[in-house]
């Protein structure tokens, strides 16, 4: 299981960033917040496709597209985190 933990510096991750946490049963989504969160996870046989978003400058953004369930999209991470995270999600499906 791996965990990774989006940067405080950036928008709507200032005071409760998110997670995305990979383990054997697919990958998670945590937005945690004062009084409630959310957590949204995704088993990996329904997983279509991950791509990212790495710019010149800042901070990085993943995106999970799902078959039939939507996306899952998270930013605040670095160029190797994303890249981490989308090579164990494409090594597990």
């Amino acid at each position: 299981m791996e965990t990774f933990v989006a940067s405080r510096l950036t928008g709507g991750n200032r005071v409760f960033p998110a997670k995305i946490i990979i383990d054997t049963l697919g990958v998670t989504l945590k937005i945690p917040s004062l009084f409630s969160g959310s957590e949204r996870t995704i088993p990996f046989t329904r997983i279509s496709s991950v791509d990212i978003d790495c710019p010149f400058i800042g901070f990085s953004t993943i995106i999970i597209e799902t078959t039939g369930e939507g996306k899952i999209q998270a930013h605040g991470f670095t160029k190797a985190e994303v890249e981490r995270m989308k090579a164990l999600i494409l090594g597990k499906i």
